[in-house]
């Protein structure tokens, strides 16, 4: 029977580190501060950034909401970006996605000072990224990374599988654990015989948004079973790619849904925030 890892719990941790930082940083006349830009009125969209307006009031920084009607244009938002690159007060820019159709994220995401793009979307953060060499980590993956250590799993040498190849996660997910030496797979939807692959993993990361994905046949006995995504079961209940109840029987760890990861990418860019304050406060 595995152990539960509690995210709640760690993402706690991290928060109150932050929060406690943060308190040093204010001593020193500098509150890190977060901007954040709704273009239009997605439900879900909306509920992510009122928690994250949250989160940034219970560790100390301060925040700003620029709310931008659907039919906003391109240049428009393009506008907003490069106000909020000058303002000194602001630390970190993040646009909620996704946007409507007609607007690029593609440009507002390299538009962002490379300095003040918390999430790590922009193409120059992405590449530190990869060299090893980072300001920022992407928010979940680093929260997964979190995860595992809070698990005392040493990843040297140990079989690494993420199944899932976005952007966001997925890809980055593979560099950070193969920057802590581990041996990595990425898996996709293109791959073939995906259950001989997970079955090797010591650690086997799941960031693919598909129902039941997971099942026992495709889990090692004994290993660290992370699972990144959100969805939504026929009861429409909240769930992951991982069926929870069985995979429990054989994993040494595991995450739950909900309760797992995405209690940590809140937290983490809580972290990204303040170490952008920092940055900018050094280049004074």
């Amino acid at each position: 029977m595995a152990q539960i890892i509690d995210g709640k719990a760690v993402s706690r941790a991290v928060r109150a580190r932050v929060a406690q930082e943060t308190l040093a940083l204010k001593e020193q006349g500098v509150t890190p501060g977060l901007a954040v830009i709704l273009v239009g009125e997605d439900p879900a969209s909306q509920v992510y950034v009122r928690n994250k307006e949250k989160a940034c009031a219970e560790v100390g920084f301060y925040s700003e909401k620029y709310t931008l009607p659907a039919d906003t244009t391109q240049a428009q938002l393009n506008a907003l970006v490069d106000e909020l690159n000058g303002k000194k007060e602001i630390n970190g820019i993040l646009c909620q996605l996704p946007l409507p159709p007609h607007l690029s994220d593609k440009e507002v995401i390299a538009r962002i000072d490379p300095a003040k793009d918390v999430d790590a979307f922009h193409p120059e953060n992405v590449g530190a990224i990869m060299i090893g060499d980072y300001r920022f980590l992407p928010c979940t993956p680093a929260g997964v990374m979190e995860l595992i250590r809070s698990t005392g799993t040493d990843l040297t040498g140990k079989r690494a599988v993420v199944l899932g190849r976005s952007n966001i996660v997925g890809k980055p997910m593979a560099m950070l654990l193969l920057q802590q030496d581990g041996t990595v797979t990425v898996c996709h939807s293109k791959t073939p015989g995906l259950a001989a692959i997970t079955r090797e993993a010591d650690i086997l990361v799941s960031a693919v948004g598909r129902v039941g994905l997971v099942t026992p046949d495709m889990v090692k006995e004994g290993a660290v079973v992370i699972d990144v995504a959100m969805n939504r079961n026929s009861e429409g209940r909240l769930c992951g790619d991982v069926d929870f109840a069985a995979v429990e029987l054989k994993a040494s760890y595991i995450t739950p849904v909900p309760g797992g990861v995405g209690p940590m990418t809140r937290a983490m860019l809580m972290r990204n925030i303040l170490t952008a304050a920092r940055n900018h406060q050094a280049e004074k």
